[in-house]
């Protein structure tokens, strides 16, 4: 069993990996045969913002997960979150790639993100696992109804963008019915509406900054 010291050393490494190092994909970035990509530049500008907010979900995804996978005492739920975590960061590559193919920026604000949730875990994992795979659950579900959002915003001709947003879409998704299988909790309607109001502040400020 990791001691406090190293919890707190497991915690910082991935917390400066998710941040500072270049995201590296274990499955190849999803595009599409023969379509290729020409964008205005007001189109180039609208994907950019569009990608920097799934950018920066992904990083809240790595804080999530990895805070859930050291607050359980499950062995076989910390691996589902680690592995979760791992499928996270294929998304997290694609979309810091794409940003870089885009001439966009990562937000700014990428460390208070990765704090605020990793706090949220990390409560959510020390109320139970029921709890905490609940958490999961509905913040994948909530994940995906956004990504279902900006495939109807992002540019027609945007093909790179479109999909990676459309396997992102269908792995949070199956995420969301892991969770449930593994025996989530309903949250309750407030604590889903808090959830939603907080995503929406996080998305909304990372679209510019």
């Amino acid at each position: 069993m990791n001691s406090l010291l190293d919890t707190a050393l497991i915690a910082t490494d991935n917390a400066l990996r998710t941040l500072f190092a270049k995201p590296r994909a274990r499955q190849s970035c999803p595009t599409l045969a023969e379509q290729a990509t020409e964008l205005n530049t007001d189109e180039k500008a609208l994907s950019g913002a569009l990608m920097r907010v799934n950018h920066v979900g992904e990083v809240c995804a790595q804080a999530l997960y990895a805070a859930q996978a050291l607050s359980t005492r499950d062995p076989a739920l910390r691996q589902h979150f680690e592995a979760a975590s791992q499928e996270e960061g294929n998304h997290l590559a694609w979309t810091r790639e794409r940003l870089d193919e885009l001439g966009a920026r990562p937000s700014l604000l990428n460390p208070l993100w990765y704090a605020g949730a990793f706090g949220l875990g990390f409560l959510a994992g020390r109320m139970g696992d029921k709890v905490s795979l609940g958490f999961v659950k509905e913040t994948e579900r909530q994940v995906e109804a956004h990504l279902a959002s900006h495939l109807d915003r992002l540019p027609a001709g945007d093909h790179a963008s479109r999909a990676i947003v459309s396997q992102m879409k269908a792995d949070e998704a199956r995420h969301a019915l892991d969770a449930e299988q593994a025996g989530a909790l309903e949250l309750p309607p407030p604590v889903k509406a808090l959830m939603r109001a907080s995503a929406k502040v996080m998305t909304t400020t990372a679209h510019y900054v």
